[in-house]
């Protein structure tokens, strides 16, 4: 019993670890986005992506450091159901709805998943939460929304761009619900596998098909190649930001709720404004300083504290 207490610690710290690094690559990985979108369309920007991250995946088989598991067809659809969900539909409802917003409004949106995240976890999963969790989540909202309602305000929102991303953060929602029943099962870098082949059929087949139809040619699909900064940021956002954000995503979610998942996709911006200021020289306001703590305040409280219960989950 102990033995089994102290792996099960182990693994938790881990689940932790991974969801801290994850964050720290995703939140700098909207410099990359912002480099690659000068060179590409979204689209496109995906299917390079995925491109990247593929060859990985190819590699890692080649090396047998991963395997597709051997599964009946019905549990193959789950985890292709899975991998629907996030990245596929993630990603690609993202990708539209950002045409005409900003990465700002993008961020706001995306705040609001670790609420919902809580409710559908409550709902479908029996996870329990504290009160202070409760308001700890709400508090990182608030902490995003202090920031971007002074950069920018709130206003002149595209009512579509808003819809696209809102069903973005479900899908992503859809990831969390489905993934947490059967990612105990299967091995997390095989689903990462999956989920990354999936992404890679997907993306290049709407990217390609936009070509043949807009410019019926594929000139334009390798045209990104020739620059060198487009190229570091696919590698980065292939490698980094989808193979290995991935498995740290499937790997957390086996081991934490979901609601404290998906807490950390409210620290994204932060890092992002941290990266902003560091790397770009972006100035750093007042209002960035308190909503970064609010942000943090809200975090460590979704993280240390726990449901009175006795079985609440760790």
């Amino acid at each position: 019993y102990f033995c089994k207490n102290f792996i099960m610690k182990r693994e938790i710290v881990l689940a932790y670890i991974g969801l801290a690094v994850m964050t720290l690559i995703i939140g700098f990985s909207f410099i990359y986005v912002k480099t690659g979108l000068n060179y590409s369309n979204p689209y496109d920007l995906l299917a390079h992506r995925f491109n990247m991250a593929f060859l990985v995946i190819l590699i890692l088989l080649i090396f047998k450091k991963i395997k597709f598991p051997k599964v009946s067809f019905k549990k193959l659809m789950k985890l292709i159901l899975i991998a629907m969900f996030y990245p596929v539909l993630c990603f690609g409802l993202q990708a539209i709805g950002m045409v005409n917003s900003t990465a700002s409004e993008a961020g706001l949106i995306f705040s609001f998943l670790p609420v919902i995240t809580l409710v559908a976890g409550n709902i479908f999963l029996k996870e329990k939460s504290s009160t202070v969790q409760k308001i700890g989540v709400l508090l990182s909202v608030f902490g995003i929304v202090f920031i971007l309602y002074f950069k920018q305000g709130l206003s002149n929102f595209n009512v579509q761009s808003i819809i696209f991303l809102f069903l973005s953060v479900f899908s992503m929602i859809g990831y969390f619900i489905f993934g947490k029943k059967e990612i105990s099962k299967i091995d997390s870098l095989s689903l990462t596998a999956i989920m990354i082949s999936l992404g890679f059929v997907v993306f290049n087949v709407v990217s390609i098909s936009r070509h043949l139809a807009i410019n019926k040619d594929l000139n334009l699909y390798f045209e990104a190649y020739k620059s060198s900064q487009f190229i570091i940021s696919v590698v980065y956002l292939g490698v980094l930001s989808s193979v290995l954000t991935s498995f740290l995503s499937n790997y957390s979610l086996n081991y934490l709720p979901t609601f404290k998942v998906s807490i950390f996709s409210n620290l994204n911006p932060i890092i992002a404004i941290v990266a902003g200021v560091l790397i770009l020289k972006d100035d750093f306001y007042w209002f960035d300083f308190i909503g970064v703590s609010l942000v943090f305040i809200g975090v460590i409280m979704v993280l240390f504290y726990k449901p009175k219960q006795k079985q609440a989950t760790v």
